[in-house]
């Protein structure tokens, strides 16, 4: 005859409390952090972004001609995908402007990672670093909604040496003289207007 067996009765304790959101969680932002951990926008495919990059206090200036070259190349090389491309750019002292195109959100994310660590890679490779970091922050973007605002900031991103050096009044004169930025992509920009 089979004998009966009732089944025991475990008495487990309560699942733990960590996980999830609380208060004051997470990594604490740095106070000279400039850009805030939110989410950025959604965007459509079909819209231009101008993107900032800001580089760490101390390292060789990105207008350094034997960075501008290294960057030039590695640009080439390595920012143009099928879901991420890197249009137009501008270096400066310790930033960068850049206009881009990507197919969503994701491929944006990612087309700034490769962008960021080839822009690392040749910093450190011309300081004869063997590593190190050189992206100070997140990088900031803006969507370029209108094809007035396309025009503004590819005004701002090709002649934006011009600019920083024309804010300096001794040498007002001399960046007027300068037609094209030679560390920037003005070079191969075709829509100039053409001087009368």
């Amino acid at each position: 005859m089979p004998r009966h067996v009732s089944q025991l009765e475990m008495r487990l304790r309560p699942a733990p409390r960590w996980g999830g959101w609380r208060e004051n969680a997470g990594r604490k932002r740095s106070p000279d952090s400039g850009m805030p951990h939110t989410s950025r926008d959604g965007f459509s495919s079909t819209l231009p972004i101008h993107v900032t990059i800001r580089l760490l206090p101390d390292l060789l200036s990105l207008r350094t001609k034997k960075l501008v070259r290294a960057l030039e190349r590695t640009f080439a090389a390595g920012c143009d995908r099928s879901s991420f491309r890197l249009v137009h750019y501008s270096l400066l002292g310790n930033h960068a402007h850049l206009i881009v195109e990507a197919h969503d959100q994701h491929a944006l994310g990612r087309g700034m990672m490769a962008i960021g660590s080839r822009l690392a890679l040749a910093v450190n490779r011309v300081m004869g670093r063997k590593k190190g970091r050189v992206v100070a922050d997140r990088y900031h973007a803006r969507m370029l909604r209108t094809p007035r605002e396309v025009r503004n900031a590819l005004r701002y991103v090709l002649l934006n040496a011009r600019r920083h050096a024309a804010a300096s009044a001794r040498k007002a004169r001399r960046a007027m003289e300068v037609a094209l930025d030679p560390a920037s992509s003005a070079r191969w920009f075709d829509g100039w207007k053409p001087a009368s």
